[in-house]
């Protein structure tokens, strides 16, 4: 009987009762994606140090035929738009090591985003493996691949963030927010210099690069609008297309209404995220708008 009530006690004060092996899975899964997140991001650095051409002597702007350098095709940016890649890297070592700590270890935000952020890191170390060794439209795959890693660890770290914090701005939906922008922009950019390298036209003419950075724009912001106006990834975009702006203007190809789009593009994100971010800020609590998914990401 004393067992019957404590069953019964133990019931009324847990709906959701989590028995011991579900709950031993669930540390066993955590403590696995605190060893996973540091391995796939040492993949990534180390992918980054190979495509610098500092091992092999061929950085990836040399690589398929310079299709992939700043002159491969209309919408590839100069090269100095390329150092994001300092911060975006300083940003997975930070998260990887602050994932490690023992408070975070099953803190409901990595159980979203973890997972995701890892798999970005490892695509992109993938990433640097297909320029260098595989033919090019095996680039334009992984970097979509990488485009939905990134995004559902944005969207992860988006429906689980609580109240303000700092870390979880920059080294969750904040990093994932900037790979998503940024990823977003370099698969555009493989995509046109693999459509350049099949000698189609059209696409890859004025018109359709002007229509991609008007596409790449509106995703940035309504991506960004859906969840709070968060602005890390249309400041991500805004800075790609900067700098495609100054490559069309002053480097080859050469191309002016490109350059036009790009520019129109770059401030209309940086302005409207940053102002729409500043006014919701203004005007209290931030909350993200609901999608298909985001209830599991929370589980």
């Amino acid at each position: 009987m004393h067992h019957l009530e404590k069953a019964r006690q133990a019931d009324v004060s847990d709906p959701h009762p989590v028995s011991a092996p579900s709950a031993r899975h669930t540390r066993h899964r955590d403590g696995l994606r605190q060893a996973v997140v540091p391995i796939a991001v040492a993949a990534a650095i180390a992918g980054g140090f190979l495509g610098s051409g500092a091992v092999n002597g061929r950085a990836i702007a040399e690589t398929q035929a310079g299709a992939l350098g700043p002159s491969g095709s209309l919408l590839a940016p100069a090269s100095p738009a390329f150092l994001i890649w300092t911060p975006l890297y300083a940003g997975l070592v930070a998260y990887a090591v602050w994932q490690l700590l023992p408070s975070q270890r099953r803190d409901p935000r990595h159980r979203a985003a973890g997972w995701w952020l890892a798999a970005v890191a490892a695509l992109e170390g993938l990433w640097i493996v297909a320029a260098q060794l595989l033919p090019l439209w095996t680039t334009v795959v992984v970097m979509g691949l990488l485009v939905a890693a990134a995004y559902r660890a944005f969207r992860g770290a988006v429906v689980t963030r609580r109240g303000p914090s700092v870390l979880g701005a920059l080294l969750l939906h904040g990093l994932a927010g900037a790979h998503l922008g940024w990823g977003l922009a370099a698969g555009v950019a493989n995509a046109a210099a693999w459509i350049e390298t099949l000698h189609l036209g059209g696409w890859a003419g004025d018109g359709g690069g002007v229509l991609a950075l008007v596409g790449v724009c509106a995703a940035g912001i309504a991506v960004s609008a859906r969840s709070g106006w968060t602005v890390a990834m249309p400041l991500a975009i805004a800075w790609a297309a900067a700098w495609i702006a100054v490559e069309r203007l002053t480097g080859e190809p050469h191309n002016v209404p490109i350059a036009i789009a790009a520019i129109a593009a770059a401030t209309l994100l940086a302005v409207v995220s940053v102002a729409m971010r500043v006014a919701m800020l203004r005007a209290g609590p931030i909350v993200a708008r609901e999608e298909p998914g985001d209830r599991d990401a929370r589980q």
